[in-house]
Order: structure tokens, then C-alpha cells, then sequence
């Protein structure tokens, strides 16, 4: 078995990622460490949770670790090794593993991204910092205010370059490459070559760069089992809600499950949903602070959320160890988009279940995913549980099983329940469902009930009566 002593690597990176528990290079690590140590550019395509940051991010240490200084001096920290990802989320988890590769040395390491005060950053920029991880439009942001110098960057990576390409961050990378010496090196790595990637590389690589495939074209991992179920679109949330009672140990309720939806607005009702029948459930998507979405990201981490919903900007920098469970409550417009979800469980090895449920009208969604992965679902129909049938469970208990099923009486509690629910005070307020109701002040009511036009004809008539017109 190979081990990372074979790359020649500093004896405190070594160190470090021993201490993160790190034995054996993955096939992504073992093929492209070599090549970036040596200075070459890289294409590589890994699915997503193979090691991949690993693989760029140790030789890029090594790399630069020679101009490392301990000085205090912010000139003595200019910034070396630029990494740029598409989301928040990525960018937080990319960094936290290169300030962790880098803590036994005196390189210094950062983030900055939007959604969150533009100052400290600023102020962590001015200071010095060697490599700085950064979404596209806030580092801009920080360019323009002459916060940050790219001039001596030596190694720029673009992590996840199709889904900045989704993204519409073509227009910011080139700006942002433009601002980079020309000699530097560049690593791009991504979950798909697809025809525009294959011309971002083109652009952005130099000529005849080391291309590094370990896992087949725009496939999905073998770990992972795959599961399309056909449902109707009115009853596809009672079938979700039946899933994630159900489909645990022993028939219980799952209790780590990411459930991806296609907007906003059914990602925050379909969370409030699995909260009125009593499912731990938290929403992440765009219109959230990046301070409630790391809330939400901790809690479904630590288990304190079972069900976390979210669009695909969670898709990329989700970082869940044996994540047992992905849903596609809605099936994804882009075939792309459902390897990048479902690449959020079965990593590194350990096995996961990948469901999606599909309409009728979903059909083409369908196909196109058949499509690109290269294989051919075999769709199930489902319903969902009869409704005096619900929760009907078994649950072992001192040798013994004890069966509950809903009665009325348990049915007519629920129905109380869902409607006395008062969404917390922090959550995003729904402007359809959660908009107060108001009472009107009966006098006021009564003449608001008046035609408009009355209201206009008696206030014409003081004017009629000074024109000479008929009054009263």
C-alpha cells in the first residue's frame, strides 16, 4: 500500500495530515500530486468526496512552503496560491482543510466570500495572508478596494469550474485571471468534462496540460445505490414524509437525510411541512445569511437536524462523513446537478442510497440523467400509506414488538397541531403563508366597502356648487 511518504512531502505537512487521520493517498491524490509538484497544469475530473482538495492542496503547500516567512510584515505575506470556488459553503470547507494541511508551518491561510461583512476580511487580507480561498464576485470586491494584490500569485486552482460555469462566473474568472502573472500554474478540476469546460481548459490551462480521470465521464459512484420512484405530483410530500418515517433501522425513522429541491419557495414550505408532522427538518438555500446557513449545516452535522432541505447551492461544500441518505424530492433540470447531489453520500468508500422521486412530467429530466451517467433506471410506482395506516410501525422493545397505528383520535390531535404551529421568529417569513392577519376597524371597513366612485363625486361637489351648479 502507498503512502504519502512517497511524494517527498515536508515533514509538517506529513504531520498534519496524519493527525486528520489520513493513511493512504486516494487514486485522485496518487496521480495528481506528482504532477503538481513538478509544476505542471492539471485537468483533473474526481467525483466529488474522493480527495480531490487533498490532491491539490498538499503539493500547492509544498510548493510555496520554501517562501514561507515568519515575519510580521504584511509585505512578507503576499498572497501565493489562489483557489477559487463557486459557493460559500465550498470555499469554507476548502480553506478550513488548507489552513489544516499548513497549521505545523508558517504559511498563513484565508477565505473570503459574500454574504457576510466585507470589513474583517479586509482587515485579514491587509495583514498578509499566502493562500486565499475566495468565490469569484467577492474577491472583486476586495480587488476594487485595493485590499488584496494578485501580482505574485504562483498557482491559481479553480475547484468545481463547472458549477462556477453554471453559475454564470465565466465573466469574473477571466477578469480575475487577467489580474495573474502569466507564468503561473493552474490546476482545474471539476465533476464533468463537459464541451464547455473542456474550452474553459483550453483558455485557462497551458498547452497540453496533464488530464486526470479516475472515475468514468460523468459517472456516479458504484457505492451509491440508485432508487427512481414514479409519483403523482399531489402526492409526492405524503410519499417524502412516508420515506422519512419508515426507511430507518428496524422500519424507524431516518435520522440524516438531505432532501434537494428545485426553488426557494418549496424549499422553505416543504421544510415547514416535515415540521408540522413532527420531522426534524431545517431549510438551506440562497436567500438565507451565510450565519443560518452555517447554523443549519452544524446542526444537520451534529445531528441535532435530521431532514436538511436545500437547492443545489448546498450541493457543492456539503461535507458529511457516511451520509446514509440523499432524496431528489424534485428531479434536477440539469443532468449535471444530479451527480453533484447524489455525490453527497456513498464517499470515500462507504455506501449511501441516492432515491429521486419523478412525476410524469419529469420524464425528459429523466432521460437526460439515463443519458449522462449511462444507465437505465428501473422507476417503481409508489403511493402513499393509507392514512389510518401512516405511522403504523414496528419497534422492538424488551425482546418484543409493540405496533402503533393512528387512530381519529390521534388524526384530529394532528390537524390541531399543524394549525396552533407558529414558525420561529428567525426563519424567512413566507409572504403567502405567514402574512398576519389583520382585523379592520369596523368604521373603517364600512367606508373602505364604499364604491370609489362615490368618494370622487363628493368631493366634486363643493367645486360644482362654486361653478354654479346644482347643490344641495
Amino acid at each position: 500500500m502507498s503512502s504519502f511518504e512517497q511524494f517527498g512531502l515536508d515533514p509538517r505537512i506529513l504531520s498534519a495530515i496524519q493527525s486528520m487521520g489520513y493513511t493512504s493517498p486516494t487514486p485522485i491524490q496518487e496521480q495528481a500530486i506528482p504532477v503538481v509538484l513538478m509544476g505542471g497544469d492539471v485537468m483533473g475530473a474526481a467525483q466529488t468526496g474522493t480527495g480531490k482538495t487533498a490532491g491539490f492542496g498538499l503539493p500547492l503547500i509544498q510548493r510555496i512552503l520554501p517562501k514561507a516567512n515568519t515575519s510580521m510584515s504584511p509585505a512578507r505575506h503576499p498572497v501565493r496560491a489562489l483557489v477559487l470556488a463557486p459557493t460559500r459553503e465550498l470555499a469554507d470547507q476548502v480553506s478550513e482543510n488548507l489552513v489544516a494541511y499548513s497549521k505545523d508551518t508558517p504559511l498563513r491561510a484565508g477565505v473570503v466570500y459574500g454574504g457576510v461583512d466585507i470589513r474583517p476580511q479586509a482587515e485579514m487580507l491587509r495583514r498578509g495572508v499566502e493562500i486565499l480561498t475566495a468565490t469569484p464576485g467577492r474577491l472583486l470586491d476586495h480587488v476594487e478596494q485595493k485590499a488584496v494584490n494578485l501580482s505574485q500569485v504562483e498557482i491559481v486552482v479553480l475547484d468545481e469550474a463547472d458549477r462556477m460555469l453554471d453559475m454564470g462566473f465565466l465573466p469574473d474568472i477571466s477578469r480575475i485571471l487577467k489580474l495573474l502573472p502569466a507564468n503561473r500554474q493552474s490546476l482545474l478540476f471539476s465533476a464533468t468534462f463537459s464541451p464547455e469546460i473542456k474550452k474553459l481548459a483550453k483558455n485557462f490551462l497551458k498547452p497540453n496540460p496533464r488530464v486526470i480521470e479516475v472515475a468514468r465521464e460523468n459517472s456516479t459512484a458504484e457505492t451509491v445505490t440508485q432508487e427512481l420512484f414514479t409519483v403523482s405530483d399531489r402526492e409526492k410530500t405524503d410519499v417524502l414524509i412516508d420515506m422519512l418515517k419508515t426507511r430507518g433501522p428496524e422500519g424507524g425513522p431516518l435520522t440524516q437525510v438531505l432532501v434537494f429541491v428545485n426553488a426557494k419557495i418549496t424549499c422553505r414550505r416543504l421544510a415547514r411541512t416535515l415540521e408540522r408532522v413532527g420531522i426534524n427538518a431545517d431549510a438551506i438555500h440562497g436567500d438565507k445569511t451565510q450565519e443560518e446557513r452555517q447554523v443549519a449545516l452544524e446542526g444537520f452535522r451534529t445531528g441535532a437536524i435530521h431532514v436538511l432541505v436545500a437547492t443545489d447551492v448546498a450541493a457543492r461544500g456539503l461535507d458529511i462523513k457516511e451520509l446514509p441518505f440523499v432524496i431528489n424530492y424534485d428531479v434536477p433540470y440539469s443532468a449535471e446537478d444530479y451527480v453533484h447531489r447524489i455525490g453527497r453520500t456513498g464517499r470515500a468508500g462507504s455506501k449511501g442510497v441516492a432515491t429521486m422521486l419523478a412525476t410524469p412530467e419529469d420524464k425528459r429530466l429523466v432521460e437526460a440523467i439515463e443519458a449522462l451517467t449511462k444507465q437505465t433506471f428501473k422507476p417503481i410506482a409508489i403511493s402513499p400509506m393509507p392514512r389510518n395506516r401512516r405511522n403504523a410501525m414496528s419497534r422492538r422493545r424488551d425482546q418484543g414488538y409493540v405496533e402503533r397505528v393512528d387512530t381519529p383520535e390521534d388524526e384530529r390531535l394532528a390537524r390541531e397541531r399543524a394549525r396552533a404551529y407558529v414558525p420561529p421568529a428567525q426563519r424567512h417569513r413566507d409572504p403567502i403563508f405567514d402574512m398576519p392577519y389583520i382585523e379592520r376597524n369596523p368604521g373603517t371597513a364600512k367606508k373602505a366597502d364604499e364604491p370609489l366612485y362615490l368618494e370622487r363625486r363628493e368631493k366634486r361637489r363643493p367645486v360644482a356648487a362654486l361653478l354654479g351648479g346644482t347643490g344641495h
